[in-house]
């Protein structure tokens, strides 16, 4: 419920400011501009529900609150969220103070009677201070007036590893079951849901179980619209150190085969999001959790700062639809007041739609051409080529060339044609050669424009 509050009501000194021009214009305009692209964002995960891990480092971190306060802010533009903490650090810390053994084997915590005591102690605190954390109101501080509820309790039931080649593990356990339908009545009531790295057996124990196994089992089972890890680096890097920012599933289990040397803080939330996209979760994400606002960076921007794993098409050529006419319009206006493209009104683009090929990225159209064949002369038009001024000099253009090169090679065409005021030096570089206007098609030659004075280049296919 939205309360209007005039300034009547108000008292002299709490006026609210009508005219009052904005202190710093330039940034104030790139908030503006910011807010503005990320309203798509805000619309879209409305009513999501986000599955969002985060580990042990993240709680002892003293940025911690920061993390708390935009989980806070999602909640707030309502988002339905399960949080997955993990407590690693913790626990190793008090099975040191208690000079006890810490034992990995394959990855995976020995959890004896000793360290499920540590385990059991860590995991508590934990979970206590980030309910605290999320029941914060303080007044001038990013989660006044927030009332976050926070549910947690015995959502995961658990079985024991039990003894594989020849190790036994304890009172390390797996995912059996998520209660659904529990997570899922608290989630209506606006609360969010709080997992920790335990699970509870029909007999009654408790089990150690790893956090990356519980976000991703809760995920599936949720079928959630995205599984968010938290992770100690910026995302997954490629052979040469660089973020990948997008890979199907196939291509992350190919990764986790091919890279040994993968870091471990890496390769268990990547194996997770794989997992989790396997069974039916959209998308997966791994973002650098050092980076403040790194969630929030992610969430509402187009290109976000971590790595996406999803089997959807997040960026892609196609053949363009009638729904795309708004989104060629907004990419061309620009390069049309430039006079560097002839202006097509919207009835002449929707009348040519199936001429264009466009690029989309995530649901935005960032390029475009069109293809005019010339049946009878074995040619064919290459027009209206742009690409946002955002996504250029990365190779869009030249995978967009080609991808309309093979469609008019199908297409029996022999050569390909441009016209063009300003663009010749970057068809020349990429086989088009100088022409005339005797070398056109004929219906072509009737319409060229000898005001604008194009010039043509052919390049033979």
């Amino acid at each position: 419920m939205v309360t209007l509050v005039s300034n009547q009501e108000l008292a002299p000194d709490t006026l609210l400011p009508r005219e009052r021009p904005l202190p710093d214009g330039k940034n104030s305009q790139r908030f503006v501009d910011w807010f503005r692209n990320a309203a798509p964002y805000i619309n879209a995960h409305r009513g999501r529900t986000f599955v969002i891990l985060f580990g042990g480092e993240a709680v002892a971190d003293p940025r911690f609150a920061h993390l708390i306060h935009d989980i806070a802010l999602l909640n707030s533009l309502g988002v339905r969220l399960v949080l997955v903490h993990g407590a690693r650090p913790q626990i190793e810390q008090r099975l040191r103070e208690r000079d006890a053994e810490i034992t990995y084997v394959n990855g995976l915590r020995v959890t004896d009677d000793v360290a499920l005591a540590c385990v059991k102690e860590a995991v508590g605190t934990v979970r206590v201070e980030t309910e605290a954390l999320l029941s914060m109101g303080l007044a001038n501080s990013p989660m006044a007036g927030a009332r976050i509820r926070v549910a947690s309790g015995n959502f995961v039931t658990a079985r024991p590893l039990g003894v594989r080649d020849g190790v036994d593990y304890c009172h390390t356990g797996e995912v059996r079951r998520i209660d659904v339908d529990a997570i899922r009545s608290r989630l209506d009531n606006g609360a969010i849901v709080l997992l920790s790295p335990l699970g509870y057996s029909p007999t009654g124990e408790v089990f150690n179980i790893s956090a990356e196994d519980v976000a991703a089992a809760a995920a599936a089972a949720l079928r959630a619209d995205k599984l968010l890890c938290l992770v100690e680096g910026p995302g997954v890097p490629d052979s040469a150190g660089r973020l990948i920012q997008q890979m199907t599933p196939r291509a992350a289990e190919q990764l986790l085969h091919d890279r040994q040397s993968l870091p471990d803080h890496i390769a268990r939330p990547l194996a997770s999001v794989v997992h989790a996209c396997r069974l039916g979760v959209r998308r997966g994400h791994l973002i650098d959790r050092q980076v403040d606002g790194g969630l929030l960076l992610e969430l509402f921007t187009r290109d976000g700062i971590g790595t996406l794993v999803t089997a959807e098409m997040y960026e892609g050529t196609r053949q363009a639809t009638i729904d795309d006419v708004g989104g060629i319009l907004e990419l061309i206006a620009p390069l049309e007041a430039e006079g560097i493209l002839v202006r097509r009104s919207r009835e002449l683009l929707e009348m040519e739609i199936d001429r264009f090929t466009v690029v989309e990225r995530d649901g935005m159209i960032i390029g475009c051409a069109a293809l005019y064949p010339f049946p009878e002369e074995g040619l064919a038009e290459l027009a209206c080529v742009a690409i946002h001024p955002d996504y250029r000099g990365q190779g869009r253009a030249d995978g967009l060339l080609q991808y309309v090169e093979n469609k008019a090679r199908a297409q029996h065409v022999r050569r390909l044609f441009v016209l063009t005021t300003r663009t010749a030096h970057w068809f020349r570089e990429r086989g088009f050669q100088p022409g005339a206007i005797e070398d056109l098609p004929v219906k072509r030659r009737a319409m060229y424009n000898y005001q604008r004075k194009s010039k043509v280049f052919i390049k033979t296919l």
